[in-house]
Formats: structure tokens, sequence, C-alpha cells
């Protein structure tokens, strides 16, 4: 067990916790996401993408409309709720139960998006401060994530936490006291802003004004984050900590994702952005039985047919 018992996220009558760890699908409506395999441009590639996701047992769908980092076209407001508000109708429409995100950090999208959204995911670190306030007079829960105060779509270039001249180890407590002052006080200003506390979720936001020696310690610092008395998300899919670490395309980061995602789960995050729905599932609510929050889904192997045990020396 962890320290610290991971707080609940509530989201349109579903609970996830300890016991129930989510996995977040992700449907990226753009011709140029980092990873080929999450491009879905066209309608009809986003639905399938979609339903696809609901049957390998994703609880959230995360809907994206502009690529994360620099590279790719500049997509403005009027494209991107083109892009992504006709497609969570139909979401809605196809799957009334399930948990609909949003990834945007544009407060006009949002709006837009009014009616068909459970969860607004603020990639960017409050960088339209109207988001949060967006997100409490829908009544959707909100993300609080951590960039280190760089502007959409930046890229880390020289990014540092501490003084030049450091210890490793001495940077890598820089960027975790950070990230948790940061989310700390997302977090207290969203529900200061009215969204309830179990709907805001945080996210350390790996890769994102990181280096991958960064992204590794904070990940080490889930319990520290999930100290904080939010529930946590780990967006940790095919990223570039993981690319690097190993020397490997976003093709091949399968098995480290899969590696990061079962300590992220151990140390308590209880929310999981993923590409690869199926295997971070199972992932997931292995290591939430190994802890002992999650009882197995079958449990017959040696159990008598109907009467006691035999008790064995």
């Amino acid at each position: 067990m962890t320290s610290h018992s991971p707080a609940p996220l509530r989201l349109r009558g579903h609970t996830f916790d300890a016991s129930r760890p989510a996995v977040m699908a992700i449907v990226n409506r753009t011709t140029d996401s980092f990873w080929a395999g999450n491009r879905h441009s066209s309608f009809e590639s986003a639905l399938h993408a979609l339903d696809a996701a609901v049957a390998a047992g994703a609880d959230i769908v995360d809907v994206g409309g502009v690529r994360a980092g620099q590279e790719g076209d500049w997509v403005d407001d009027a494209e991107e709720i083109e892009r992504v508000v006709p497609f969570l109708r139909a979401a809605r429409e196809r799957h009334p139960d399930l948990v609909l995100s949003l990834d945007t950090w544009r407060s006009s999208v949002a709006r837009a998006a009014a009616g068909n959204v459970d969860l607004i995911n603020d990639t960017w670190a409050g960088h339209d401060p109207e988001l949060v306030c967006v997100a409490a007079e829908l009544g959707a829960g909100y993300v609080v994530s951590h960039t280190g105060g760089l502007p959409p779509r930046t890229d880390p270039v020289a990014i540092r936490y501490a003084d030049e001249g450091v210890s490793r180890e001495q940077e890598d407590a820089a960027v975790v006291t950070s990230v948790v002052r940061t989310l700390r006080e997302g977090a207290e200003r969203a529900v200061a802003e009215g969204v309830a506390p179990e709907r805001v979720l945080i996210d350390p936001t790996l890769d994102f004004g990181k280096t991958t020696h960064h992204s590794l310690a904070v990940l080490r610092a889930t319990a520290e984050i999930v100290a904080l008395g939010f529930p946590v998300l780990q967006a940790l899919s095919r990223k570039d900590f993981v690319g690097e670490t190993l020397d490997l395309p976003a093709d091949d980061r399968l098995e480290g994702t899969l590696a990061a995602t079962a300590v992220a789960t151990w140390l308590g995050a209880t929310v999981f952005r993923a590409h690869d729905v199926r295997a971070t599932r199972r992932v997931v609510d292995m290591v939430a039985s190994i802890r002992g929050d999650r009882p197995p889904s079958v449990a017959r192997r040696g159990e008598p047919p109907g009467g006691p045990g035999v008790r064995l020396r």
C-alpha cells in the first residue's frame, strides 16, 4: 500500500479510486499527433477509435483537436471547435454513460462543448485563466497540470529548476518541489472557483516543461503528489521520456510505458491517459489487486468444491 490512500475521482456517477483505477483513452482529432497510431482526422476513424476504446475497457475518453508540441500547423479556436465538439456530441449519443474529457487550453472551446463534456483537461497549466471558471460553470471536472510556466505548444529547451552547477539529485528535488507546489496551488484555485474537490484531477504532466531526467524524478515522486489529497492523473503513454530512457521510437514504447504505469499505479495514481487501452487496463487492475485494493475477478484456484478447505502445515 502507499502511505497515503488515493483520493477518489467522481464524474458522471462513476467513482474511480484505489480499487478501481481509471483508464483514459485518447482520441486525437488531428493529422499530426506525435504517434501516428492515434491520428483520427476523419470522423469515421475517430468513431471507430472511440468504440474500440470502450470495448477495450476505457472509463474515460479524452478528445483533443490540437497537437501538444510545436510541430505542425497552428489551429485556431474555430477549427479546434469544429474538430472536437461535433465528435463529443456523437460520442455522448453512442455512449451515454461514458465519461467524456476535452483536452484544450481554451475557454472558448470548453464553452462550445457545454452539455457534452464531463472533464476539462487543461494540459497547459491555466494559460487561459478563464478555463477553470468554465469548468465550474459547466459542472465539469478539471485537470490541473504542470508545464514549468511554458505557454501552449512549447517544447522544452534548456529547462532547469535549480541553479547551474547543482547536483542531479538537487535538480531532481527542485523539479519535484515545483510540481508539488504548482499542483497544490492549481487545485486550491479550482476549488475556490467552484469545482468540487472530488472532480479536481492533478497531473504532473511528464515531458511538458521537463527533460527526461525531470520526468523520471517526478514519476518516482508520485506518492508525494498523491499526498496532496486529490486524485492523480498520469499521462505516460509512449512519451519521449520513455523513448529516451530506452532509446526507442514511439512505435516501440509500449513496454516502457507499461512499466511506468505499473510504478505509478503502485504509488497511488488513479487515472491513466493511454493510447493502448487494453494493455493499460490489465496492468492497472493487476497492480491494484497486488496492492490489496482490488479483489481478483475470479478466485477459484485451490478452493474447496463445497466444503471446508484442508489446512496445510
